[in-house]
């Protein structure tokens, strides 16, 4: 007998005590989400008008954008670079992406003063081409309905053939059925084209949100502060791809009592060092060409962020992954993926609300316990979310047995 590995349903027992501890977080979460709709952002968020974005900006938003990062890596790697030997990972990342801009679109809803208007940008009389925004928010939306295409094979092979729905509802079988078939027939055959579409839109967005930042160059400390923004924001987005795979492919592993997938994680672990290096090379050219190494020995609150994101995410997990050793133990690979997706993180936050100062600051922002509980309860959302997900799905490949 051969062991190969297929995607499948995993079959688990959903509730744990992990789960249930993040069930309490994401109720907690849904419930400042709604006081947050009716009462405004005044009465939850610590913001003003000097610090008009917080960390439902920071983190749900431009990080979430930036750890969804794994489904056009991977989706380029497989499908444009003809990587085969990957596609175990494809879908993990795709779901991983899906949900994550799902939830970006969710957490953006809670930052909006009129969150009711969001749907402006479909809408050509409201279009504004000179807006950086208006490019995010039309790249982001078309990139999500792209993930919900790609993403349609899976629920066809799920439930092609299989569906029975309960009685009351058994007349709607064949009609679901028959939308089934047209799927298969149709979109199935051409998911190509929305993969490649799906890594320009990837493209497209990670960049324009490092252009947003560029828009304020007397708000933000020089370290961060750069022309080349956007560049930075794209190849951190790229590098964080992969390491948020093997975050979430060893985690799940583990949640499930699953045997990692070692030979596939450790293969993409081995473009890290290039990639990180690539990234590190660009930022000390950068600081050199801005002569802004000065601020980097200052002292300061914001050149210890900036000593912490650059090693910690980028240089310690850079030299880690650079010897087969490390790649190949379950800790270790575990450890350096954590350290650059935190890494990212950092950046992030770092850009967005630690690098950033108003002309005549009044006060410092911290966020208030509303704004806390709303991000980590959106969080606990999207594990659960794709806890069913890959439950009802075949998301992720198990081992099994073929004859030769």
């Amino acid at each position: 007998m051969l062991s190969h590995e297929i995607p499948v349903p995993i079959k688990h027992r959903f509730f744990t005590a992990g789960t249930k501890i993040l069930v309490v977080i994401a109720a907690i979460g849904i419930a400042v989400y709604i006081y947050r709709l009716f009462v405004g952002l005044g009465a939850v968020t610590n913001l003003d008008n000097q610090h008009p974005w917080g960390i439902w900006i920071a983190i749900d938003v431009v990080t979430g954008v930036a750890l969804a990062a794994g489904g056009f890596t991977t989706a380029a790697l497989v499908y444009i670079f003809r990587r085969e030997e990957y596609h175990v990972v494809v879908r993990p990342a795709l779901l991983t992406a899906m949900l994550g801009y799902t939830f970006v679109a969710i957490g953006l809803v809670a930052d909006l003063g009129r969150f009711y208007n969001i749907w402006h940008p479909v809408l050509p009389s409201m279009w504004q081409g000179n807006s950086v925004l208006f490019e995010v928010a039309a790249c982001v939306m078309t990139y999500l309905t792209v993930l919900y295409i790609e993403f349609l094979p899976i629920v066809v092979e799920r439930f092609k053939g299989k569906v029975n729905l309960p009685k009351p509802f058994s007349m709607f079988n064949n009609i679901i059925e028959f939308f089934l078939n047209i799927v298969d027939k149709t979109i199935v055959k051409i998911t190509a084209i929305f993969i490649i579409a799906g890594v320009v839109l990837s493209c497209l967005h990670q960049s324009s949100l490092g252009t947003l930042m560029v828009l304020t160059p007397t708000k933000i400390h020089p370290l961060w502060y750069t022309s080349i923004s956007p560049l930075l924001f794209l190849m951190s987005a790229i590098a964080v791809g992969f390491p948020m795979v093997i975050f979430e492919s060893i985690l799940a592993s583990r949640s499930f009592k699953l045997k990692p997938e070692m030979e596939v994680l450790s293969g993409i672990a081995k473009f890290l060092p290039f990639l990180l290096g690539l990234y590190l090379g660009v930022k000390i050219v950068d600081l050199t060409i801005r002569e802004a190494w000065p601020y980097l020995f200052e002292g300061s609150p914001e050149s210890f962020m900036f000593i912490i994101e650059i090693l910690g995410g980028v240089i310690i997990p850079m030299l880690l992954l650079s010897f087969k050793r490390f790649r190949n133990s379950v800790g270790w690979l575990f450890t350096s993926a954590t350290m650059i997706v935190l890494g990212v993180v950092l950046n992030r936050i770092n850009v967005f609300l630690v690098a950033y100062e108003p002309l005549f600051p009044v006060k410092s922002y911290f966020p208030s316990p509303y704004e806390i509980a709303l991000t980590a309860g959106l969080i606990s959302l999207l594990v659960l979310i794709y806890r069913v997900f890959v439950m009802i799905f075949p998301i992720i490949s198990v081992p099994v047995e073929k004859n030769r």
